[in-house]
């Protein structure tokens, strides 16, 4: 068992770290250990419980129902509110959708109303649930259109989306005006605040100019908020709010069809580990109302200062006045911004590229955690470094005759030997091709470049293909 565990650390050496406020997606730090030692003390006491039977493991219901509560008071819900704590924010928009569906059961092909910048887990909803997205294209500031948005309603739409704030560029959708377009013409109105929901109250507080997109907006029928981004809980929890009774119980799931045990969920989940849960609820309970909003202070502030330090350097710009803490930046064409992610990995900062969309060059996305302020200098240094290498590598190229291959291909057609030809390509195979060893190239620059330049449904098709490659099984024999 100790070897197992110094193998254990010996390989998450290589992984990125979730610590020190270096790692700018994926991972969400507050920067306070002892934060961090409580939640993951309590994840370990609770990984044997079973969330399935509330009435069997009673603290559980204890702890989930104190947490729902604790959302609902920070969202501004009426006392009608019910909730659940679900395993993350792609399953919180799932149930969400889900139940949106179920409520109307007499709606052929049922379809919901998205801005095109809203999270790819609506679409991951859609073709799990045969809701048919509506994407209505937003405004130059990348934030939804009411009016556009209310025109893509009608009598088959059972829900609308609005985003607090949409991943991509950190801006919030005008959810008052959207909200109300869907409750004059009956539909549910959800907005995604999985990302911003434990942050942006504590904005408003310390006197941000944020719009309004809390249960305080009328019409606004659910909410889904992560607590593994800004209430720095660990891995995975999200909380689905619904403004009453009625409109979650579709969400629910019971059978009686079978000679078990009569199967009820509130969730995807049926067995699920209570450890997520108890940590949730001890780092909520450990920071309370101040300490948030002393993360969110240090937050913002970070985000404002990087900001400012991105508008000192001419190659660099904003995308989007940010209402949150998420920066998209983008280059002048001086500079390729896939080579600006590699020099930034290359000085130790992990910044996420992405892809060009409708119209819209790639970008470089940041999601600012509490941990970064202190660091604030050391980026800002950084990415002048990494703009000034990538100004000198110049535009990355990719082979003309790649190039040509890759939009020849059919995405719903690609074989094997299809993508075995572009992984060598890539050089991300040796020349055995299917039968050499995937290699994971230090440098992404050229990788991206030929991403950005397939349709959105080659990329797909690439990526699903490349994911399938690098998990097929090692096998000890």
């Amino acid at each position: 068992m100790t070897d197992a565990l110094t193998q254990l650390r010996s390989m998450q050496a290589a992984d990125l770290p979730v610590h020190g406020g270096r790692t700018l997606a994926y991972v969400y730090d507050s920067g306070l250990p002892d934060i961090d030692r409580i939640g993951r003390e309590a994840v370990a006491a609770y990984a044997g419980s079973n969330g399935l039977d509330p009435t069997a493991f009673p603290s559980l219901l204890r702890m989930e129902t104190e947490v729902v509560g604790m959302a609902a008071d920070l969202l501004d819900a009426p006392e009608s509110v019910v909730g659940t704590v679900t395993s993350g924010g792609t399953e919180s928009v799932l149930l969400a959708v889900q139940a949106a569906r179920d409520a109307h059961p007499g709606v052929e092909r049922p379809r919901m109303v998205l801005p095109s910048t809203a999270h790819a887990a609506f679409h991951k909803a859609a073709h799990y649930f045969g809701v048919e997205p509506v994407l209505v294209p937003v405004g130059p500031d990348f934030r939804a259109d009411p009016a556009a948005m209310a025109a893509a309603m009608d009598e088959r739409t059972v829900l609308v989306v609005a985003s607090a704030p949409s991943y991509a560029h950190g801006v919030v959708d005008p959810v008052t005006a959207i909200a109300a377009a869907a409750a004059e013409r009956g539909i549910r109105c959800h907005v995604d605040a999985c990302i911003g929901g434990w942050v942006l109250p504590y904005a408003t507080r310390l006197g941000r100019d944020v719009p309004a997109w809390t249960f305080a907006v009328e019409g606004v029928t659910s909410i889904s908020v992560d607590l593994h981004k800004y209430a720095y809980a660990p891995k995975g929890t999200s909380v689905l709010l619904h403004r009453t009774p009625e409109l979650r119980r579709p969400q629910f799931f019971a059978s009686a069809a079978w000679p078990g045990y009569t199967m009820l969920n509130s969730t995807m989940q049926s067995t699920k580990s209570g450890g997520p849960l108890a940590g949730a609820w001890a780092v909520l309970r450990s920071l309370g109302d101040e300490g948030y909003e002393r993360l969110a202070r240090d937050v913002f502030e970070a985000v404002d200062r990087i900001r400012d330090g991105v508008g000192e350097m001419p190659e660099l710009a904003v995308v989007s006045t940010p209402d949150s803490t998420l920066l998209a930046l983008t280059t002048d064409g001086s500079c390729d911004p896939f080579t600006v992610c590699d020099e930034m990995a290359a000085r130790g900062w992990y910044v996420q590229p992405q892809m060009s969309f409708a119209g819209s060059p790639a970008t470089i996305h940041l999601s600012v955690s509490a941990a970064t302020l202190p660091h604030v200098p050391e980026l800002l240094a950084a990415l002048g470094k990494a703009v000034a290498a990538a100004v000198a590598a110049g535009p990355v190229t990719v082979d003309p005759a790649v190039a040509t291959f890759i939009g020849d291909l059919d995405p719903f057609s690609l074989s094997e030997e299809d993508f075995d030809g572009l992984l060598l390509a890539a050089g991300l195979v040796g020349a055995a091709g299917a039968e050499g060893d995937l290699a994971l190239p230090q440098r992404m620059a050229e990788v991206n470049a030929m991403l950005d330049l397939a349709s959105a449904a080659m990329r797909e098709a690439l990526l699903v293909a490349f994911l399938d490659r690098l998990t097929r099984p090692t096998r000890r024999r």
